[in-house]
């Protein structure tokens, strides 16, 4: 090879490599102040476990989290100072319906009471208890922004998706179940948003799954039910070894309501389809 010709080959693969470096950073999902992920931290029907002891460890970490609040649950109506609490400290209080309807048509489903069965419910009757909730919820926090989690992540009321009538209502929309991260940010449908429902498994498991969403790039969406308590439960020492990993790492991973995080997925999302 000539002289006049490594100038050429080198300036070739330096445009090479730019070109990778320009894909990857496309590619990739920005999160603010450059963490590798966003994890969502939520906690569904209103338990008393959640108030007990969830709420605590989130405030000792110094973490935000959502809690979706069945609004029938004895809990809200016994303990409103508590959540209005919750909602003044940062935390979000999302939709999860009046009475949590889901499906008895599914296995292990015995508990669905009839007069709640969204067999027999219709799509407007969904809706109006959608639309009811988000009134009860501003009484309570005052805030009108608010995402919402279907309950059971069933979909059909009456055998119709009930979502589409309700959309318009929510900044985003939990109605899927998944056993990992969010494969992608830039594809996810802001109205269907896949969650982990992390029944019993331990601290080191959770943090596993954290861990994995750092490596994609994506999103982390946690549920809970019951912590240290309740049902579905996860254990409270689980809970805060999750906590503790979080709050030591808030600059890796970062950790908000599940409406804030999503707010800023449809920002980026757009600016992204106007290139």
């Amino acid at each position: 090879m000539n002289s006049l010709a490594r100038p050429a080959v080198g300036a070739a693969l330096l445009a090479v490599v730019l070109a990778v470096h320009a894909a990857q950073s496309e590619q990739r999902f920005p999160w603010p102040r450059g963490a590798l992920a966003a994890v969502s931290l939520s906690y569904d029907d209103a338990l008393d476990s959640q108030l007990d002891n969830a709420l605590p460890a989130l405030d000792h970490a110094r973490l935000k989290a959502s809690f979706y609040l069945q609004l029938s649950n004895p809990s809200v109506r016994r303990r409103m100072q508590a959540w209005r609490a919750a909602a003044r400290a940062g935390h979000e209080l999302g939709n999860h319906t009046l009475f949590h309807q889901c499906s008895s048509a599914l296995p292990e489903r015995a508990w669905v009471a009839p007069h709640r069965d969204l067999l027999t419910t219709s799509v407007a009757q969904m809706k109006d208890q959608a639309l009811l909730a988000n009134t009860m919820l501003l009484a309570i926090d005052g805030k009108r922004e608010r995402s919402f989690t279907a309950p059971c992540v069933d979909l059909q009321a009456g055998g119709e998706n009930y979502l589409p009538s309700i959309a318009s209502e929510f900044v985003a929309i939990k109605a899927g179940a998944t056993d990992g991260p969010v494969v992608s940010m830039w594809t996810l449908d802001p109205y269907a948003v896949p969650v982990v429902a992390p029944v019993g498994l331990g601290g080191r498991e959770l943090i596993e799954m954290v861990k994995a969403a750092g490596a994609s790039g994506t999103m982390l969406n946690l549920t809970f039910h019951g912590v240290g308590g309740d049902y579905l439960a996860t254990s409270a020492e689980a809970h805060r070894e999750l906590l503790a990993f979080l709050a030591a790492n808030r600059k890796l991973y970062w950790t908000d309501t599940f409406l804030n995080i999503m707010k800023h997925v449809k920002t980026q999302q757009v600016r992204r389809q106007r290139r």
